[in-house]
């Protein structure tokens, strides 16, 4: 089996859970042990990896198929090198799940059975494309041009209204969005603004999140096309796995007022690697982990 070079990252209560594509059998495999340690709560990879060890002995013993339809492939180690570790595809991950007693395994199992059949799975999935596609090169960058181009793409066939600007007044928890019969004017004036340094950057990133042009969609969207300004203007892109969740959003909120702290965190998430593959899909796995709902 060749090696993957796709990786993506599901979260389950917080809780990575990464998966390997493995081209040649058009199929994802899931690492086992990120699995065992969201099931059993547990932090301490030694640990984690022990109760693996004595699982699969028991399993083994017992006659159940899913130690059999075990294999391995190199994934990232804490000591921060690619290592030997056991993976499953979907329907072992499912068997596994079961041999789990409980409300949680259950829950993981409905979790992970339906993640990928909702809008966000089935949008998440254009995304990772979008990377080896022709038409992120014909994008418009830093217009609203182009950010439609990007909802289209990340939305045709999912929402009538995909690429759309909307009609409508919509809020966010109390924040109150740029009322839609100035929102033309409103995208003008962003489209407008400078792009030339990361100040400049994040203030029309956050003047476009203010404006939130798309009735769902919006950070998503928005997200890529900073991304891709930063990657025109400074030859740099953003590593999301380093920013937090929680922070992330606390930083938004602030930026309407204040876009410091959403600066700071920006800044010290940049990265050269505007290239690579691995670094787009992490950064789709955890923007759109950023929209999930507690």
């Amino acid at each position: 089996m060749n090696e993957p070079q796709k990786i993506s990252i599901r979260f389950f209560d917080d809780r990575e859970v990464r998966a390997l594509w493995d081209e040649p059998n058009a199929k994802w495999w899931f690492s086992v042990l990120d699995i065992v340690a969201v099931l059993t709560n547990q932090d301490d990879y030694t640990k984690t990896r022990n109760y693996w060890k004595y699982l699969k002995a028991k399993l083994k013993k017992e006659g159940n198929q899913v130690v059999s339809a075990t294999t391995q492939l190199k994934i990232l180690a804490p000591d921060g090198k690619k290592r030997l570790s056991d993976v499953l595809d979907y329907k072992g991950i499912i068997a596994l799940g079961k041999t789990f007693p409980g409300t949680k395994a259950n829950r993981f199992i409905e979790w992970f059975t339906y993640s990928d059949e909702t809008i966000d799975g089935k949008s998440k999935t254009k995304a990772y494309a979008l990377f080896d596609s022709t038409f992120i090169d014909s994008i418009e960058t830093g217009t609203t041009q182009g950010l439609q181009q990007i909802h289209a793409y990340l939305f045709g066939g999912l929402y009538d209204f995909a690429g759309q600007i909307r009609q409508k007044n919509i809020s966010k928890g109390g924040f109150q969005f740029a009322m839609a019969r100035f929102l033309d004017d409103t995208l003008r004036q962003i489209d407008a603004l400078p792009e030339n340094t990361l100040d400049e950057i994040v203030r029309k990133y956050v003047e476009m999140n203010v404006a939130h042009p798309f009735m769902e969609g919006n950070g998503r969207s928005t997200r890529i096309w900073l991304d891709l300004i930063l990657k025109k203007r400074l030859k740099k892109c953003v590593d999301w796995s380093k920013i937090g969740k929680m922070e992330y959003m606390e930083a938004m909120k602030q930026s309407t007022t204040n876009s410091a702290a959403l600066k700071a965190l920006i800044e010290k998430a940049l990265t050269d690697q505007i290239d690579s593959r691995e670094m787009f899909m992490k950064g789709i796995d955890y923007s759109y982990y950023y929209e999930e709902n507690d």
